[in-house]
C-alpha cells in the first residue's frame, strides 16, 4: 500500500490507501499507524483523516482510532441491491425472451443517460442496433423515463432539463414539463412505452424494477418490431410486468 516514490498521489488515491488498509487488518488504527503504513507525510495523512470523519466516511474508535464510517454503509447495500437486482434480473431475462419470441434487455441509469447492462437477443431476422454497454440519453426511452420516475418533481425537471436532447429520429419527447410528467405516470402505472423515438420502426416496452424502498433501480424491457407492439400491446406490457414484479418478489418486495 506504500505509494511509489517520486510519483504524486492524490486526494483520492490517499482515501483509497485508508480504506484499503482499514479493511486489511480488519481493526481500527491510529492516522499515525496509517501514514506509516500508506509511506505517506503525517501533515497530508491528518488532513485526509480529518476530511473523511468530517464526511462519515471514518468513524471514532476511541480517543485515537479511526474506524470505517456510516456513510459506507449506504453504498455497499446499494451496491449489493444492483449485483442481486443483476443476478435476478438476467435469469428473467431471458425467460421473457423465450416466452415472447423476442429481444429483451435489463436498464439502469448511468448519471443522464440510460445503459443496456444485460441483453437476451431472441431468434430470427429483427435485429435492435442496441447492444450491452449502448448508452442513450433518458428522454429517447420509456426505460430512461422509469428511471427517473420515483424522484421528486423538481429534481426530475432539473435531471431532464440539463440531459433531454433530439433523437436521431427526430421524434424523442424534448419538453421538459411532459417528460418529467409523463416520467411520473409511468413509473406510477409500472409501464412506459416507446414507438420509434430512438430507432425508426422500433418499439419498447418497459417495467420498473424496484427496491424495497421503492426507487427504480433497473428496468427490464421487451425491444421489438413496432408494427408487432401496436397490434398487441397488451401482451408484451402484461408479459413485462410480470417479470418485473417476479424480480422484486425474489428480491424480497411483496
Amino acid at each position: 500500500m506504500t505509494a511509489t516514490k517520486g510519483k504524486r498521489t492524490s486526494g483520492i488515491d490517499r482515501v483509497i490507501q485508508v480504506l484499503d488498509l482499514l479493511t486489511e487488518r480488519q481493526q481500527p488504527m491510529t492516522t499515525y499507524e496509517l501514514a506509516k503504513l500508506a509511506g505517506a507525510p503525517m501533515s497530508t495523512f491528518y488532513k485526509i483523516v480529518d476530511d473523511m470523519l468530517e464526511k462519515e466516511l471514518l468513524s471514532r474508535a476511541g480517543e485515537k482510532q479511526v474506524w470505517l464510517g456510516p456513510r459506507l454503509m449506504r453504498y455497499g447495500l446499494l451496491y449489493r441491491s444492483h449485483m442481486d437486482v443483476f443476478s435476478v434480473a438476467r435469469k428473467q431475462m431471458k425467460q421473457l425472451s423465450t416466452e415472447l419470441g423476442e429481444t429483451t434487455q435489463v436498464c439502469a441509469r448511468d448519471q443522464g443517460m440510460m445503459t443496456v447492462i444485460a441483453m437476451a437477443e431472441a431468434e430470427g431476422h429483427f435485429r435492435v442496433t442496441s447492444d450491452v454497454g449502448t448508452r442513450v440519453p433518458l428522454n429517447w426511452t420509456a426505460s430512461g423515463r422509469l428511471l427517473l420516475g420515483h424522484l421528486s418533481h423538481d429534481e426530475r425537471i432539473n435531471i431532464f432539463s440539463q440531459q433531454a436532447r433530439q433523437s436521431d429520429t427526430g421524434t424523442a419527447p424534448t419538453d421538459i414539463e411532459k417528460l418529467a410528467a409523463q416520467s411520473k405516470e409511468d413509473f406510477d402505472n409500472l409501464l412506459a412505452v416507446q414507438l420509434g423515438s430512438s430507432e425508426y420502426a422500433v418499439a419498447c416496452i418497459a417495467a420498473p424494477i424496484r427496491s424495497l424502498e421503492g426507487e427504480c433501480l433497473a428496468t427490464i424491457s421487451v425491444v421489438l418490431a413496432e408494427s408487432k407492439a401496436r397490434a398487441d400491446q397488451t401482451k408484451y406490457a402484461s408479459a413485462v410486468q410480470g417479470a418485473a414484479l417476479a424480480i422484486e418478489r425474489a428480491m424480497g418486495r411483496h
